[in-house]
């Protein structure tokens, strides 16, 4: 129960269309409609954001929020942004909850699809963005399912930052990189130390299963 599976793909390399699927997304428009419950989650959220002065740090996929508290636990000047759509896993929060040293920060429940889009409108410029959940979608046919595959990923470029990502499966992060060389910024991708610092389930799982852990480091404030 508390070993993880190894990434099954049928990928043997990053995906072929990833250039061609970023360019794309790079130039184009969404335009899907912004869904109510996650207008009113980020109104909620800006409105703390508006009256901050500090630095901003948002945790995308934060899940049950363990990432989240220690975060704000690590950084203790900025204030913390955990978003999740399930409502089942942020309602474990609590188990992992750790602000009683005043830390700053909040988890709330909404798309990102739609979110990253209204914190781009509203002129958020993050200090760092945390994306530490893996990627659920191994096969080939995914690619559009994957953040740096969807019409989302030129907002996740432009709220800047310092980008840090993890997972178990290293072509993933590989592709990201890709889709950050066309998006105009360098990353790198390096194994994390085996006594680092564990921040979700899924991390505590690869540990406990012996599987390595990759990470991805980005400035996305600094174009190449």
């Amino acid at each position: 129960m508390n070993e993880a599976r190894p990434v099954s793909s049928n990928q043997h390399g990053p995906h072929e269309d990833t250039v061609a699927v970023v360019e794309r997304h790079l130039n184009t428009v969404f335009k899907k409609p912004f869904q109510e419950h996650n207008l009113r989650a980020f109104e909620e959220i800006n409105a703390q954001v508006e009256d901050w002065k500090g630095p901003v740090i948002l945790d995308s996929c934060c899940g049950v929020g363990e990432s989240t508290a220690k975060l704000a636990a690590q950084h203790p000047d900025a204030m913390v942004i955990g978003v999740d759509k399930s409502a089942h896993r942020l309602a474990r929060h609590s188990h992992y909850q750790n602000n009683e040293k005043g830390q700053r920060y909040w988890v709330v429940r909404a798309d990102l699809i739609d979110f990253w889009r209204l914190a781009n409108q509203a002129g958020w410029e993050l200090e760092k963005h945390c994306i530490l959940y893996p990627n659920p979608w191994p096969k080939a046919a995914h690619l559009s399912r994957r953040w740096h595959g969807s019409p989302v990923w030129k907002n996740v470029v432009e709220l800047g930052g310092q980008l840090h990502m993890r997972s178990n499966w290293s072509l993933y992060l590989l592709e990201v990189t890709q889709a950050l060389m066309v998006s105009g910024y360098q990353a790198q991708v390096s194994l994390v130390k085996s006594n680092g610092e564990v921040m979700t389930p899924f991390e505590r799982k690869y540990k406990t299963s012996g599987q390595p852990l990759w990470q991805l480091d980005a400035d996305l404030s600094k174009e190449t």
